[in-house]
């Protein structure tokens, strides 16, 4: 896929962090401009930097995708600048609001799903009224396996995450007329952490739970968000892709499951001890 989005112009939200940032790096190896937002205004000059050391453009639009000033920049700026948006790949999204169902608030909740799927439809709107007056584009958000299998502790993330989903579907056939494609990828347990900030037996704990005995890094992911957004994916709309190592295929994890590792038969280095 070398140079494949030579020409293109693509925009990345929650551009940041761990998966964002691997992301906007991605697609700038691959030859495209690339327009990035998050509200970190460091972190997002530094990913700036990695994105132009690969001889492409970048441009910085900092603030909050729930904010529609914010998107009406990102995007509308971005096409006056660099010509139009091929590209919309939303990633920006809280983690970390844990919080027990009864322990919850309004203003809780409405953070969440403010920041995680208001800026989706914004961004996308936004987006896509371009791209349709073009007749072609992609819209990729980020979904989780909490959209269909409950996390303990983050019912306003997790409800977030499954309006994802379902607005992923909605737009794939709202938009699929005018030569629109929309998708989304959920990725599983990943390590968006500073490097060397969380512990290697924390990390090979985490995995064990993982049938591909890891835990996932954000350059896992970077990749199925190119291809999503390449020719070889013109026939994909309207699905959410799992990138996590096979966790959503099981129905237990292997330490209290009936047939446990200890019984797999001894043929090479298994993944997960």
């Amino acid at each position: 896929m070398s140079r494949t989005f030579e020409g293109k112009v693509v925009v990345v939200t929650g551009a940041g962090g761990g998966i964002g940032s691997a992301v906007a790096v991605r697609f700038a190896e691959l030859g495209a401009d690339v327009a990035l937002n998050d509200v970190d205004e460091v972190k997002t000059k530094a990913v700036a930097e990695r994105v132009e050391a690969a001889d492409v453009s970048a441009r910085r639009v900092i603030g909050d995708a729930s904010d529609a000033s914010v998107v009406d920049d990102l995007i509308g700026g971005t096409i006056d600048e660099f010509g139009s948006v091929d590209v919309l790949v939303n990633t920006a999204g809280l983690i970390g609001q844990t919080r027990h169902f009864l322990d919850a608030d309004e203003e809780w909740w409405d953070r969440v799903l403010r920041v995680n799927l208001r800026s989706v439809f914004l961004c996308s709107h936004r987006a896509a009224r371009h791209m349709a007056q073009r007749g072609s584009g992609v819209i990729l958000s980020t979904s989780s396996g909490g959209a269909t299998k409950a996390h303990r502790g983050e019912a306003a993330y997790d409800a977030s995450k499954g309006g994802i989903e379902a607005l992923t579907r909605a737009l794939a056939l709202d938009l699929g007329p005018y030569g629109i494609r929309v998708n989304a990828v959920s990725p599983g347990s990943i390590d968006v952490a500073p490097a060397g900030s969380v512990s290697p037996d924390v990390l090979a704990e985490r995995g064990r739970t993982v049938p591909l005995g890891r835990v996932g890094v954000p350059q896992d992911l970077a990749d199925t968000y190119t291809f999503l957004a390449s020719d070889a994916a013109q026939y994909i709309s309207g699905v959410v892709v799992p990138v996590d190592g096979g966790m959503l295929a099981q129905q237990r994890s292997p330490q209290v499951d009936i047939f446990g590792l200890d019984r797999y038969p001894a043929v090479g280095p298994l993944a997960v001890k």
